[in-house]
């Protein structure tokens, strides 16, 4: 068992200015990070830090050209729109970091058998651009990047964000090493979806009982059929019934229970799990900070030692 839990984090996360209107919550990494060691859910002495990703690893996922225009901002004004951010330098960094983050975390899980991102997920960015707050794909690159290290034949790519991972879809469509699962609401952001290994739609309002019975049938199964090395857990929040972007009707305790459902089916399959944080949003700091802390709850439940009295 662990003693701590490995977990990633990069201070530039949390370092980019935004319009005051802005819908996109960038200060929460840095708060959930203070939360969790404040609570002990994290411990500094399990604190890893990512390096900038290499254009190597990046044009091994994305049109080499769309890199570059990204990092040198001469991206075109529409493309820059379509992905949410004005460009900045501390743009560029944060994703460097970012991407690179998921790598690392992806790394970790398969040295101790679980970790934790403190971002990541940015499962709508495609070959050649990005969308929806998603710059590179850093779930597609992590699992690419584990199966080019040779500790791994096959990776599992579960994604629970209540949006469509579009992109992972069409980054993965051909490459039958690379399973892609999107568990999300049919209703809701991307309207056009794109086809993963495996789409499980539910229908705006799903509750949680309803939820939580897709996730117990659809794991065990996936992993029965793909027999993955690794998986890369996207545990976006946005499923909360209070989300600013969700259509859902999942309350905290079932965000907690489908966490706990997810690190323990793995767990019981020694199957490796590197997990992200994924979206959540809302303009309540506090309440949006607990919503993620729900995984690391669970995956202290699961996989720290039980501490003497």
């Amino acid at each position: 068992m662990l003693k701590a839990i490995p977990f990633v984090y990069h201070a530039s996360y949390s370092k980019l200015a935004l319009p005051r209107t802005h819908r996109f919550p960038t200060t929460k990494y840095q708060l959930l990070y203070q939360y969790a060691l404040e609570h002990q859910l994290l411990h500094a002495s399990a604190h890893h830090t990512p390096t900038p990703i290499s254009l190597e690893v990046l044009h091994r996922i994305h049109c080499p050209t769309y890199v570059s225009q990204f990092i040198n901002g001469s991206i075109e004004h529409k493309a820059q729109r379509r992905i949410g951010f004005p460009w900045s330098q501390d743009l560029v960094t944060r994703t460097l970091h970012a991407v690179n983050g998921t790598v690392l975390c992806s790394q970790l899980a398969l040295a101790y058998g679980f970790a934790v991102h403190l971002t990541g997920g940015y499962h709508h960015a495609h070959y050649d651009f990005g969308s929806g707050f998603c710059i590179f794909n850093d779930l597609v690159i992590a699992a690419t990047s584990a199966i080019d290290s040779g500790k791994v034949d096959k990776v599992l790519i579960f994604d629970c964000d209540v949006h469509q991972g579009d992109g992972t879809a069409t980054l993965t469509q051909n490459n039958p090493n690379i399973i892609s699962c999107s568990i999300h609401c049919a209703q809701n952001f991307p309207s056009r979806k794109q086809d993963s290994d495996h789409d499980i739609d539910l229908n705006k309002g799903c509750n949680d009982i309803d939820y939580i019975d897709h996730i117990q049938q659809i794991l065990p199964y996936l992993i029965r059929l793909h027999q993955p090395d690794l998986i890369i857990y996207d545990a976006g929040v946005d499923i909360h019934q209070d989300d600013d972007l969700g259509y859902f009707n999942i309350s905290t305790q079932g965000v907690l229970a489908r966490d706990t459902q997810v690190i323990s089916i793995a767990k019981s399959h020694n199957i490796p799990l590197a997990a992200v944080i994924g979206g959540g949003y809302s303009r309540n700091e506090a309440e949006l900070t607990h919503r993620h802390s729900q995984l690391l709850v669970a995956a202290n439940e699961l996989w720290i030692q039980q501490r003497e009295p």
